[in-house]
């Protein structure tokens, strides 16, 4: 019977550690504090961990094998999910590497923008002999409702896309086949054709500190007296800053490209072409960006994270200003744009776009990874998904990462193919 390790204690790792655990043998890893053992108790009150599925009366019962902040439990198992938040993915696949055997695969669910360069960094030599399948995002929508106790499944994705790099000895069918069977039915994992795919096509680096940057770059600094909306609120102004980041990334693929034409990078969608794909039934009006999001029925009232004001230690009830501290600049820049940005400068492409946001972004939440003069170098650069931050300084350092041959003998590590 395939072993399977959950890393992590919240919505996701709940419901994976149930439903898995009802056809698989299960361990949950939870390395903070002593959430392993106050899990364990609440397991233990209600004999088992259930979770429902709201779209249907699916009900699945099922108890983990064991409940542990022990990472050595990892040599038993033979695919390890990754189900927790990106910030914790270096503590774990530090926590894990001493442990794992070879022809192990991690699943990363989602893998965020360069978590191929950290697996890497972190594993060593040893990556070679394990499997690391990244993915786009979770197979569902879902929470736990009693801690360590109930979960609910709110919709299952119909596909996922996955880039597999698969264990020594192993194909990427093989490695996909694995996991679909643990998946189930649906989602269907729609394989893409390498990690890099995941990396830039990463739609959150482009929408949320795009639409932070259009609705604040200006602010007067004064408080509001309602949240604005935050998709719907698009204006065109802010539409052409994320479809100029979208072109910037675009021209990062066209780089790659020139390096080697057989390197894959078709699977990067623009930000329209994502829209569309993602949202075509909700979206009344596709006539431009600007439409498509302004007329997005699946963002209804969804606004923009904003916090009461204070001053002078007294609350104004009712007066907001932006929280700039919220997970769309603090995540999504370290882990999206930083790294899209990284690449491009090792490959010598201009991104005016992201630089200006990327400017912005970071002086907002305090800190300092793009230098005034335009590198990826900065005080915090080590906190981010960079290449820079993984000791990768050069196109031909990069080139070997990703195991790009120039085509037809052209010398990519000296400029010929460069933007």
């Amino acid at each position: 019977m395939t072993a399977v390790m959950v890393c992590g204690g919240g919505n996701a790792a709940q419901v994976v550690t149930c439903l898995f655990g009802a056809r698989y043998k299960v361990t949950a890893l939870c390395l903070h504090d002593d959430e392993a053992a106050r899990w364990s108790q609440e397991v233990q009150k209600k004999g088992y961990m259930s979770c429902k599925f709201m779209s249907s009366n699916k009900e699945i019962r099922s108890t983990p094998d064991t409940i542990t902040k022990d990472p050595s439990c990892a040599s038993n198992c033979d695919i390890i999910l990754f189900t927790m938040p990106w910030s914790f993915h270096a503590q774990y696949f530090k926590a894990l590497a001493p442990h794992v055997k070879a022809g192990t695969i991690f699943a990363v669910m989602p893998a965020r923008s360069g978590c191929d360069f950290l697996f890497k960094k972190v594993m060593g030599d040893k990556a070679d002999k394990l499997g690391l399948v990244a993915f786009e995002t979770l197979p569902w929508a879902c929470k736990f409702k009693i801690w360590g106790q109930t979960a609910e499944v709110l919709g299952t994705k119909e596909t996922i896309g996955a880039a597999v790099v698969p264990p020594a000895g192993k194909s990427k069918t093989e490695v996909i086949l694995k996991l679909q069977g643990l998946l189930g039915m649906e989602p269907v994992i729609d394989e893409c054709p390498n990690v890099m795919t995941i990396s830039l096509s990463n739609p959150g680096q482009v929408i949320h500190p795009g639409i932070m940057y259009g609705k604040w770059h200006k602010w007067d600094g004064k408080a509001l007296k309602e949240k604005p909306l935050f998709y719907h609120g698009v204006d065109q102004e802010t539409a052409d800053v994320l479809e100029g980041v979208s072109d910037d990334i675009t021209a990062i693929c066209k780089a790659l490209k020139r390096i080697d034409s057989r390197y894959d990078t078709s699977q990067v969608k623009t930000i329209m072409e994502w829209y569309l794909a993602s949202y075509q039934s909700s979206i009344q009006d596709a006539s431009s960006l600007m439409k498509a999001m302004q007329t997005n029925a699946a963002y209804q009232g969804l606004c923009h994270p904003m916090k009461e004001e204070v001053k002078d230690s007294a609350r104004k009830p009712g007066m907001w200003v932006p929280d700039f501290q919220f997970r769309y600049l603090t995540e999504d820049v370290p882990t999206g744009l930083c790294f899209s940005r990284g690449v491009a400068e090792l490959l010598q492409v201009q991104t005016p776009v992201i630089d200006k946001v990327l400017h912005w972004s970071q002086a907002k939440i305090g800190k300092d990874y793009l230098t005034i003069q335009g590198k990826m170098a900065g005080r915090d650069l080590a906190e981010t998904r960079a290449p820079q931050a993984y000791g990768v300084q050069s196109k031909k350092e990069l080139c070997d990462f990703l195991r790009i041959q120039p085509s037809s003998g052209l010398s990519c590590f000296a400029g010929i193919c460069s933007s």
